[in-house]
C-alpha cells in the first residue's frame, strides 16, 4: 500500500517482474501475484547467464570508470526493489559524488540479456526502471544506459528520455493495480503462449475466472 512518503517495502514488486508483465500480464500475475513458477530452457539459460554477471560485492576501477556489480536497487516512490547487473560511474564533472572516492562521477546502468535485441520493449523498460530507481537513490539524471546481449556480444545504447520514464511509471502503477487487488488478468492465447515456462498450468481458456491456484487445488481433491 502506498502511503504519504510512498510505498511500504513489503509492497514493492520485483523489478525482473518487469520482463513478465510486458511477455504476458496474466505470466507476470501467475508468478508474483499467485505465486506458482515453472522452469523452461529458456529461463535456466537466462539464470545461468546472470549468474556470471551477478557476482556480488565486486568493485573494479580501470581509469576514471568504476564498476560495480550485483548493486541493489529500490524506489519507495514507485514500489520496486532489485539488482542491477552492472552500474558504470565515470568521471565526470557534471557528475555526483561517490561515497570515498574523489571527483564526480556520471551514473550508467547496465544489463545482461541472453539472445539478441527483442521486438518487444521489456528489456527497455526493465533498464528505464533501473534507471529511475537509481535516480532516486542517488539524486541524479541518467541520460542513457545500455543493454548487452549475449549472442550478438555487444552493447545496445538506450537513451532514458523522459517518455520511457513515463512509460515505465505507468506500467509499474497498473502492476501495483493487479498486486494490491490480489487479481490475475485474463489474457488472448497467442504463438508466445507456445514459449511460454508456465503454459501447462496458466491454461487460460479452461480457466475462464478460476484462478489457477483455486483450480489446481480442486483437481488434486478431486
Amino acid at each position: 500500500m502506498k502511503n504519504m512518503t510512498g510505498y511500504n517495502e513489503q509492497d514493492y514488486l520485483m523489478l525482473s517482474g518487469i520482463q513478465h508483465f510486458v511477455f504476458c500480464k496474466r505470466q507476470w500475475a501467475l508468478i508474483h501475484v499467485e505465486q506458482e513458477w515453472a522452469e523452461n530452457v529458456l529461463t535456466v539459460e537466462g539464470n545461468a547467464l546472470h549468474e556470471k554477471a551477478d557476482d556480488p560485492f565486486i568493485r573494479e576501477k580501470r581509469g576514471d570508470t568504476i564498476f560495480v556489480r550485483a548493486l541493489p536497487v529500490h524506489s519507495s516512490s514507485l514500489g520496486i526493489s532489485g539488482i542491477c547487473d552492472m552500474v558504470e560511474f565515470t568521471r565526470d564533472e557534471d557528475g555526483i559524488p561517490l561515497d570515498k572516492e574523489e571527483g564526480l562521477y556520471s551514473v550508467k546502468p547496465i544489463e545482461y540479456k541472453k539472445g539478441k535485441p527483442k521486438k518487444h520493449d521489456a528489456d527497455i523498460l526493465q533498464l528505464a526502471a533501473q534507471s529511475l530507481c537509481l535516480e532516486e537513490m542517488l539524486g541524479t539524471v541518467i541520460e542513457e544506459a545500455a543493454l548487452y546481449y549475449h549472442e550478438i556480444k555487444r552493447r545496445e545504447p538506450v537513451p532514458i528520455t523522459n517518455n520511457l520514464r513515463n512509460r515505465a511509471k505507468e506500467m509499474l502503477k497498473e502492476m501495483h493495480h493487479y498486486y494490491g487487488r490480489k487479481h490475475t488478468p485474463r489474457v488472448k492465447t497467442g504463438k508466445h503462449c507456445l514459449r511460454c515456462s508456465l503454459r501447462d498450468i496458466c491454461l487460460p481458456e479452461m480457466l475462464e475466472r478460476e484462478k489457477v491456484s483455486a483450480y489446481m487445488n480442486r483437481m488434486l481433491a478431486e
